[in-house]
């Protein structure tokens, strides 16, 4: 299946629906000219393959080997425009870049008050929506008009023009600083991770305070203020400062909550904040609002205002089945929650193609420590091993801690068949690590002398690594290592002697009584 993953043409076309692939044939052939065309040979070809195959084409006298490149890439763009004029995929922003260009028609024409009129009623409606950017272009284009036809359209027209271009130009100013912090931010968290240390931090802190002290917040509008919690919800996960993560969170996706209209606006970003406010909720274990949150997204994405596409398909999926099976880990369900996994093993083979590896990574390690939770270890170790064998991109926290469930998943099945060479090749793995800490080393030298003691002394090994897990739980740098997998809780449940789910319902029964 590799070529499958190669080819954008292949996976474009194989994402098309039923109706869209009809469209795009009334689309081609709507002067009557086209019904030979090679393009369409082309998709009529492809849409049949299970699997790329270029040779296939070649043997059918499609397309020569040199014509090949050129025919792709010209079926790649008339299946674009067709998709474009296809109303599942209209949305507010094609609306208004559509009227912009009916404005830059009339311009050309000659047709002055024409243009006018729409780009006046197409701004306020930008301004509405706060595209801002939109706004610039279509004041851009004013401007450009106004000052070379006398139009007299409006007394005062010039300085209104000035006045506007001037706020819209401080709002982009607002967002695009806020965005790129924004970026920036997140782009730490996937490359190095959470900090680690005092170093760590200040360099985050330099970073976002260089950006952070230059905005207003009272200044902002809703664009604006989006970001600005978004800065601030990836800086506090940096910093594992899970109360203030919370609080932006709930301001981000509040912000939604208050301004309903945007919801339909900016559908990506309401999933997003969601996706943020339910994880911080999982880590600190109160179910209640976990689930009263949860409840909310769903009635909201469900709700026949909110739009539907395969991004935002994909996006719900990852929120919702992410959360499902957090809020399984909190109550200690694994049994019931693992019944979850053939349907959610479903659907993420027909979206392989719309969510990035990593994301894919994260579900193959929920599902490999729900399968620990009910008792299947061979399963457990069967899904984590897919995450380690990956060839993409995958967080060095995520592939340890993959690497400490299959460790736990082996205790408890007795296979110790290939122990010692995982043990090797973990210790391998956190020394090439970019900054391994002694939570990383303490934790690979427990499971190797786990191996190696008798029996009857295996207690005595969890008593001590149980006080050097407290330690742990107690640095504020070392605190997410222990929210990946719980292996303070499973260290916990062999110093008492009690099974896991124990120790899991013990904690929300806790969190409940605050």
């Amino acid at each position: 299946m590799a070529e499958l993953h190669k080819d954008f043409l292949f996976i474009l076309i194989k994402s098309l629906t039923t109706s869209e692939k009809r469209q795009f044939r009334l689309y081609v052939n709507r002067l009557g000219i086209n019904v030979d065309a090679k393009f369409l040979l082309l998709f009529s070809e492809m849409d049949k393959m299970n699997e790329y195959d270029e040779s296939i084409i070649l043997t059918k006298k499609i397309s020569t080997k040199q014509q090949l490149s050129n025919l792709k890439a010209h079926l790649y763009k008339q299946i674009l425009v067709s998709l474009r004029l296809n109303p599942s995929h209209q949305n507010y922003r094609i609306q208004l870049r559509e009227q912009l260009d009916f404005a830059n028609i009339l311009y050309q024409k000659g047709l002055y008050k024409q243009a006018l009129k729409i780009l006046d009623k197409t701004k306020q409606s930008a301004l509405e929506l706060d595209e801002k950017t939109i706004a610039s272009e279509i004041i851009d284009l004013e401007k450009v008009i106004e000052s070379q036809f006398i139009t007299r359209s409006i007394e005062g027209r010039a300085d209104e023009l000035i006045r506007q271009s001037k706020e819209v130009s401080t709002q982009n100013h607002y967002a695009t600083e806020l965005s790129n912090l924004s970026l920036k931010l997140y782009s730490e968290m996937l490359t190095h991770g959470y900090v680690k240390n005092d170093e760590d931090r200040a360099e985050i802190m330099d970073i976002f305070n260089a950006k952070i002290q230059k905005i207003n917040f009272k200044k902002l509008n809703f664009t604006e203020k989006l970001w600005y919690f978004k800065a601030h919800v990836w800086k506090n996960q940096l910093l594992q400062e899970y109360k203030y993560t919370l609080k932006y969170a709930f301001q981000w996706v509040d912000l939604f909550h208050k301004n309903p209209e945007m919801i339909v606006s900016h559908p990506v970003w309401y999933i997003k904040g969601n996706t943020y406010l339910l994880k911080i909720l999982f880590l600190y274990g109160n179910i209640d609002i976990l689930e009263n949150s949860f409840r909310q997204f769903n009635e909201t994405v469900r709700s026949s205002s909110f739009a539907q596409n395969e991004n935002l398909q994909s996006l719900i999926f990852l929120t919702y089945y992410n959360t499902l099976m957090n809020i399984h880990f909190v109550k200690g369900e694994f049994f019931s929650g693992s019944k979850l996994i053939p349907e959610i093993e479903l659907k993420m083979e027909k979206l392989r193609d719309k969510i990035d590896e990593h994301h894919f990574m994260i579900l193959y390690l929920k599902v490999a420590a729900m399968f620990f939770g009910s008792k299947k270890f061979e399963e457990s170790v069967q899904y984590s091993l897919k995450i380690i064998e990956s060839k993409g991109n995958v967080q060095e926290d995520l592939l340890f801690h993959t690497r400490i469930l299959i460790f736990m998943a082996k205790y408890e099945s007795g296979n110790d068949e290939d122990y010692d060479d995982f043990i090797k090749a973990t210790l391998k793995f956190v020394k090439k690590m970019k900054k391994p800490d002694e939570f990383h080393f303490e934790s690979v030298a427990f499971f190797k002398n786990l191996n190696d003691v008798m029996p009857d002394r295996r207690l005595e090994s969890f008593k001590k690594f149980d006080t050097k897990l407290e330690l742990f739980a107690g640095n504020e740098y070392y605190r997410r290592s222990l929210l990946y997998i719980d292996i303070h809780g499973w260290v916990k449940s062999k110093v008492r002697n009690v099974d896991v789910i124990e120790i899991i319902k013990e904690k929300v029964r806790y969190k409940r009584r605050d």
